[in-house]
């Protein structure tokens, strides 16, 4: 039997910082719009900001079609599973917002996320998420699957960019400034790092 949760308590903090994997969904207003659904999970990555909202790091590599919808209307669900230990499945309905380098809080947002992750290069935005409704559900069909590690080919990808070229990567690649639906989406040119 699933549970609703007033804020994000110890336990629920507890479960989703221990998973490995997180789920993004989010959706722009138009029905005929392309529904975007992204896994996150780069260890360092993620933060609980406080009982009701939580943050993850946007990084190069993608589109921009969560950041278009948020920046259009801001719905946005998180969802966590447990593949290892007792099956749960936690989820946060929420209002999202991307936070980009230039943006007065980019500086206090950085400290919650781990030194190695907040340096990188292809660091894009900070995405913050509010909770409007958290919720468990059993998960009793969620499989077992084991973690073996993090893969490292990301991180060694964007190692080689420096700031410059990171910002012509970002030019270039499509569906960065616009969403596949034609929704702005990162700013371009990317704002310089303040911090």
């Amino acid at each position: 039997m699933g549970k609703i949760f007033e804020s994000i308590d110890d336990g629920v903090r507890a479960f989703i910082e221990k998973q490995h994997v997180l789920f993004v969904a989010t959706a722009p207003l138009d029905a005929e719009g392309h529904v975007n659904l992204s896994p996150k999970g780069l260890a360092g990555s993620f933060a609980v900001l406080d009982d009701r909202r939580v943050g993850y790091l946007d990084l190069g590599g993608s589109g921009a079609e969560t950041i278009a919808h948020l920046r259009e209307n801001g719905r946005v669900t998180l969802m966590w599973c447990a593949f290892e230990g007792p099956p749960r499945i936690v989820r946060i309905h929420g209002r999202g917002t991307p936070v980009f380098r230039d943006d007065p809080r980019w500086p206090q947002l950085l400290p919650h996320f781990s030194q190695e992750m907040r340096r990188r290069t292809d660091l894009r935005a900070v995405i913050t998420v509010e909770a409007v409704r958290i919720s468990d559900t059993c998960g009793f069909a969620v499989p077992f699957m084991e973690h073996r590690g993090e893969r490292p080919l990301h991180t060694q990808r964007f190692a080689r960019e420096t700031a410059d070229s990171f910002a012509d990567y970002c030019e270039r690649k499509e569906h960065v400034g616009v969403s596949l639906d034609g929704l702005p989406g990162l700013p371009l040119p990317l704002p310089p790092r303040t911090v």
